[in-house]
């Protein structure tokens, strides 16, 4: 956990306008500046992001959170490294972060510390080389041309090729023979070092394409062997910048063109995603020799509500296809979709779309089979659903994949698509299964915008405004309080942080409290309340509106109390509930 009291520093040197303004260009409306959302699509700006208030807005798609959560939703990041970034951008140091990071990932070259900056600059080094080896081989133009890329695309993608041989970085650095540079490309994974101490070209005879993360720094390299050879794609190894496992080939190029289509293309290849970019599908990204994971999906729902994984049609295919479905599973939003498209046997993206243009793979996505029908089509396929058997087994393997699924919606669309299949009844399946039905605080339309306004909503609202006002709010009652609703829960989540950060004050104080509620149930509700604080006049009377709701909520209260009470036979009441009950009937 990285401290409370950092981020609510880090938040208070960040504007949220420049932080959003670096990514979304604002224009003053009043008080406040506006766009149209990059979240949804639409002519008419309804994406507000104020200065006083520090959070973003929008009043059509429901978009809301701080300068952390923009980098989330906008970047594709995870908390860390949003707060990474914001740090960055003002000089300040993340001290968990850090301390991981070095106690993680640092190496040492002699007695120096390999920082990622160092790093990077190799990686711009190689690339550089490589792109200037691929002008000169008349082999790799014509492999490139024979897939009918051009020279533009080559460019835009700055891709390159690693010419045979053993030592070839040696003409990249002009310090090559220094220990120093030679165990920075090691840690780069561009050289490897053998067992007798012998240090050569990771990559030899092949096409590079560079691999960036989500900041556009160049972290790795996928090389595509030019002849007949094993393997046919590597890539670089685990290194201190580059995690397979997290990355996305495009990914940071193609946000824009995913934002704009509402949709993410995922394919397994990377002369897919270039030759598919060349016939004018931008939103195509690819994973990197390894399975989709539920880092890459986590990354893609951030982007776009619609994800098509396209894979081959043959086995291998329907296995990538599969392991996308199971990693995608705790991911699942409502009102996301996902879904999945098999080429012809014997065809790619990049094959199809050269033979039949781009325009004849968009129509093949209306074909795309939704992931709830691509997961009970493959567990069904080699059952027999006519006998108890199978669909007892069907029950059986659908078990560990429905609990994955906090989605509650979803959740149980799937659940009565098993109960059709399995001639189930659905409470019998709940319990058989021994699934608990979780409401998803990151699913906005969880909490309808129709709600009459409480007074335990109008103090989470005046708190959210004006935290100092946890010093004058009664806490006898919350403790008395009997209700269980959401907004009791939120008030007294919200009341207990407040009461651990006493300091939390000034402009950014709300911003930060978001940041703490970033990943709980309470968000959805949270995000809510504060984007109302937008509407708050400030010619409104605030301690009044508080100290009204207070006194409500005691006079509430002390009729609960008074029924309670009274619904006791006079002879059982004890001494201390007569003069109880004195006491509150005077009051």
């Amino acid at each position: 956990m990285i401290p409370q009291p950092f981020i609510h520093d880090l938040l208070s040197r960040i504007d949220i306008v420049d932080a959003v303004d670096r990514h979304v260009s604002l224009k003053k409306a009043g008080a406040n500046y506006v766009a149209c959302c990059p979240f949804h699509s639409e002519k008419t700006p309804s994406f507000t992001v104020s200065p006083t208030k520090q959070f973003y807005h929008c009043f059509g798609c429901g978009a809301h959170g701080n300068a952390i959560s923009f980098l989330m939703d906008y970047g594709g990041m995870n908390f860390a490294e949003a707060v990474g970034d914001l740090a960055g951008q003002v000089g300040m140091q993340v001290p968990e972060q850090q301390q991981d990071f070095e106690s993680h990932s640092s190496f040492e070259t002699g007695s120096k510390e390999v920082f990622p900056q160092s790093l990077f600059e190799v990686m711009n080094v190689a690339t550089r080389f490589y792109q200037g080896q691929l002008k000169i081989s008349q082999q790799a133009i014509a492999y490139l041309k024979m897939r009918g890329l051009t020279g533009e695309m080559a460019t835009r993608f700055a891709i390159g090729y690693a010419p045979v041989g053993w030592q070839n970085l040696a003409a990249a650095f002009s310090d090559y023979q220094s220990e120093e540079t030679r165990d920075l490309l090691i840690k780069a994974g561009l050289l490897i070092q053998g067992d007798d101490g012998k240090r050569y070209d990771r990559f030899r005879n092949r096409i590079m394409f560079p691999i960036l993360d989500q900041k556009g720094n160049i972290v790795g390299f996928g090389g595509r062997v030019l002849e007949q050879g094993e393997p046919k794609y590597l890539n670089s190894p685990e290194t201190q910048l580059f995690e397979k496992g997290r990355e996305l080939y495009n990914f940071f190029s193609a946000r824009r063109a995913i934002r704009k289509a509402e949709k993410v293309l995922v394919v397994e290849g990377y002369m897919d995603v270039v030759v598919l970019a060349q016939h004018g599908i931008d939103y195509a990204v690819a994973a990197l020799g390894t399975a989709t994971t539920s880092f890459h999906v986590q990354k893609l729902l951030r982007q776009a509500d619609n994800i098509v994984f396209c894979f081959d049609g043959d086995r291998a295919g329907q296995k990538a296809a599969w392991r996308a479905l199971e990693n995608s599973l705790p991911q699942l939003v409502d009102g996301k979709h996902l879904s999945f498209l098999f080429l012809p046997t014997g065809e790619d993206p990049d094959s199809y779309v050269r033979k039949f243009g781009a325009e004849a793979l968009e129509q093949q996505f209306k074909q795309a089979v939704p992931l709830s029908e691509f997961l009970f089509r493959e567990l069904s396929e080699e059952i027999n659903l006519q006998t108890s058997e199978g669909r007892a087994k069907l029950v059986r393997d659908a078990k560990p994949l429905l609990k994955q699924v906090t989605a509650p919606t979803f959740a149980l669309m799937l659940l009565k698509r098993l109960t059709e299949l399995s001639g189930t009844s659905q409470s019998e399946l709940e319990d058989l299964l021994q699934i608990k039905r979780v409401s998803s605080g990151r699913t906005r339309q969880s909490v309808s915008r129709q709600q009459p306004v409480t007074h335990y909503h109008r103090l989470i609202l005046i708190l959210l405004h004006s935290p100092s006002y946890i010093q004058k709010l009664d806490r006898d009652l919350l403790v008395k309080c009997s209700e269980k609703s959401e907004e009791v829960t939120v008030l007294r989540a919200l009341v207990e942080f407040l009461d651990a950060h006493p300091n939390i004050t000034g402009s950014v104080s709300t911003p930060a409290i978001m940041a703490y509620f970033h990943d709980s149930p309470y968000r959805a509700l949270l995000e809510k309340i504060e984007s109302e604080t937008l509407e708050l006049s400030d010619a409104m009377d605030l301690e009044a509106e508080f100290s009204g709701a207070l006194v409500k909520l005691q006079e509430i209260q002390r009729k609960q109390r008074m029924s309670e009470l009274h619904s006791k036979p006079l002879n059982m009441l004890t001494v201390e509930e007569k003069q109880e009950l004195q006491r509150l009937a005077i009051s």
